[in-house]
């Protein structure tokens, strides 16, 4: 999501805004437990307390790194934890997992909703029982859900994205946006401020958004149908990480490469690999590590009756093929396992 020749430069510009001091951590798989030893629980009041984490989707790298930071964390706490996650990005899904954590009742719950809307309820009652809820990654509509939220600045992810776009395009073309479903706050938040930023310029003409359901094969396909509808499509903005592979497979298949320039939100090891095959050309990565980590933390001072942090935003960068290895730009890719 940026680009530059000279690596120190590149690192000047990397982090889009960092708004509270980070901590990054492993990663595992999207369902775990771990406990810790009763040292650091002895006289803090964590005697007994555990954390459960619904991800959205538990196979994606992004929620398995959270997962992995949110796990060391709540080890180093002496906490209980387990995790889960949806198989896929829908409503049905994920309802039973959250069923679920209704019926065992844990002290907090650290969860990804799927919708901004459908879960409510649920959650609300959740809380009504005594359950301490932090959401990470997406929200949900109403306020009165979740002592604490937790993610990257999505708006401004967006608008990053498309400053990078217009540049890779030479600031003339069509472009399009390519997102998982309307209802998810994360990637509304992401074309939101693509859209926006994309106003600025003039040259460049967007086509309506279209949406693949969160799958790659059907990504694909509408990268290549809309390569046909628009022969001078210079772009294409991908939402998340299942997107952007989609879009990757069907430049390849179209012979596009290259040709049509990419800027995808995530920094999974797929997406590594297409940027360095130069079929993606800017990752806009987010740190899941810390989102899980402070998840973690505001939930144990909530346990505690100490102060909790309503709303933490947390650092975005940039990473190109000029700067992935970097050791300061490698550390916000994504992991497959801890």
């Amino acid at each position: 999501m940026a680009r530059g020749t000279d690596r120190r430069t590149a690192r000047a510009l990397l982090v889009l805004g960092a708004v509270v001091p980070l901590a990054v951590a492993g990663c595992s798989s999207g369902s775990g437990s771990a406990s810790g030893s009763g040292s650091a629980s002895g006289g803090s009041g964590l005697a007994g307390k555990s954390i459960t984490l619904i991800t959205g989707v538990k196979s994606d790298p992004f929620y398995i790194t959270m997962t992995c930071a949110a796990q060391a964390e709540a080890k180093a706490k002496g906490i209980k934890f387990t995790a889960d996650g949806s198989a896929q990005w829908d409503v049905s899904v994920q309802r039973p997992l959250i069923d679920s954590v209704a019926a065992a009742r844990p002290s907090g719950l650290m969860i990804s909703p799927v919708d901004t809307a459908a879960l409510t309820p649920s959650l609300k009652q959740i809380q009504s029982s005594g359950t301490k809820v932090a959401l990470v990654d997406t929200s949900v509509t109403d306020t009165s859900v979740g002592v604490t939220r937790i993610s990257s600045d999505n708006v401004k992810g967006g608008q990053v994205a498309a400053d990078a776009l217009a540049k890779e395009m030479g600031e003339k073309g069509s472009v399009i946006v390519i997102s998982v479903k309307p209802g998810v706050s994360t990637t509304d938040d992401r074309i939101k401020g693509f859209t926006q930023e994309m106003a600025k310029y003039p040259n460049i003409k967007v086509v309506p958004t279209l949406y693949d359901d969160d799958l790659p094969a059907t990504a694909a396909s509408q990268i290549q149908s809309t390569l046909a509808a628009h022969p001078d499509l210079g772009g294409v903005f991908a939402g998340n990480t299942n997107t952007a592979q989609g879009i990757a497979t069907g430049l390849k298949q179209a012979n596009k490469q290259g040709a049509v320039k990419v800027v995808a939100f995530d920094a999974e090891p797929d997406e590594v690999t297409a940027l360095k095959a130069n079929t993606i050309q800017v990752l806009v990565a987010q740190d899941p590590a810390a989102i899980g980590t402070q998840a973690v933390d505001q939930l144990v001072n909530a346990f505690q009756g100490k102060p909790v942090t309503p709303s933490i935003g947390t650092t975005m960068v940039a990473i190109t093929s000029q700067n992935i290895d970097d050791p300061a730009v490698a550390k916000y890719l994504y992991k497959g396992a801890c």
